[in-house]
């Protein structure tokens, strides 16, 4: 018990950051190419409490976290925040700036990914302790799930964020076709998640992610 307290204290922060800022990172974006929907909606906002799904946010990285914890053994830790809400049609150039509003999201998991990396080197040069050593996990969580949650969402299946980009950079016909997968996506991820393709798709890149990181920062 004492060890998945720890756990879930040294995960929650990286958790709830990384999924209530891509989901911000969105909104923004999306305002910044005409579209204010999320911002009407109060939705580009650092408070984790405006993006917090019970469900995607809390209860499932939790429940992954605590079966790890219990079973001894890792797994690919995700979750998902509330959706921000964004009016394609609204953009100056719909289908050219989706683009860059889909990728926003990786972009600030990749951008935090640095940050926390950063953090971990400081604190493994830092004097042993309690302190340092909390602090250590807890970079490494941060790393951790913004190197899974930006290579997740990078794959090309509607609605995630690759799939958006792909829609963006096809042609328009095919865009078309393409974007026509978007109520099958959830399902395809899930049946790719549960045969245990997914995770075959997505160790090699997070492995291969946090080595250069490891390089890069000289850890």
């Amino acid at each position: 018990m004492d060890s998945l307290i720890s756990t879930l204290a040294i995960w929650a922060l990286p958790v709830v950051l990384a999924i209530t800022l891509h989901e911000a990172a969105h909104g923004y974006v999306a305002r910044h190419f005409g579209d204010p929907t999320a911002d009407l909606a109060g939705r580009i906002t650092l408070n984790p409490l405006r993006h917090v799904d019970p469900v995607g946010t809390i209860l499932v990285p939790a429940g992954i976290l605590a079966l790890s914890a219990l079973a001894g053994a890792g797994g690919i830790l995700f979750g998902w925040a509330k959706p921000v809400p964004v009016n394609f049609a609204r953009l100056r150039n719909p289908k050219a700036d989706m683009l860059w509003v889909a990728a926003a999201g990786p972009f600030v998991n990749f951008v935090m990914a640095l940050g926390w990396a950063l953090l971990f080197r400081i604190a493994a040069g830092a004097d042993p302790g309690t302190y340092a050593l909390a602090l250590l996990k807890m970079a490494d969580a941060g790393i951790q799930i913004n190197v899974v949650l930006m290579a997740l969402n990078l794959l090309p299946i509607p609605p995630l964020d690759g799939g958006r980009i792909a829609v963006s950079l096809l042609p328009n016909r095919l865009a078309w076709q393409y974007a026509r997968l978007e109520p099958y996506g959830f399902p395809i991820l899930l049946v790719l998640l549960f045969t245990g393709v997914l995770g075959t798709l997505l160790w090699p890149l997070i492995a291969g992610f946090r080595y250069l990181l490891s390089i890069l920062f000289g850890f």
